[in-house]
């Protein structure tokens, strides 16, 4: 299983996702790199001052530094379509 979302994000890598984790967190960003163990995301942000059901509307900072979560721990993975954020 583990291996699975290993090649999973590295196919969706520079693509917008939802990461659910085994500690009932959802992380939401774009996948940044991928090892073995951890995949990087860098967060999606909101630009204006409202927030749609906890997705941003707007698009994410490209300066934001990403952060790692460990591949073992994911329980699900699902894109986001980019349109959701214009």
């Amino acid at each position: 299983m583990v291996r699975d979302y290993y090649h999973l994000c590295c196919r969706y890598r520079g693509r917008p996702v939802e990461i659910r984790d085994r500690f009932g967190r959802i992380h939401r960003g774009i996948i940044d790199r991928v090892t073995p163990s951890h995949v990087y995301i860098r967060p999606i942000r909101a630009r204006g001052p409202r927030s749609f059901g906890g997705f941003g509307f707007g698009f994410f900072g490209f300066g934001a530094a990403a952060f790692a979560i460990a591949i073992g721990a994911i329980v699900a993975l699902s894109l986001i379509p980019f349109w959701f954020f214009w």
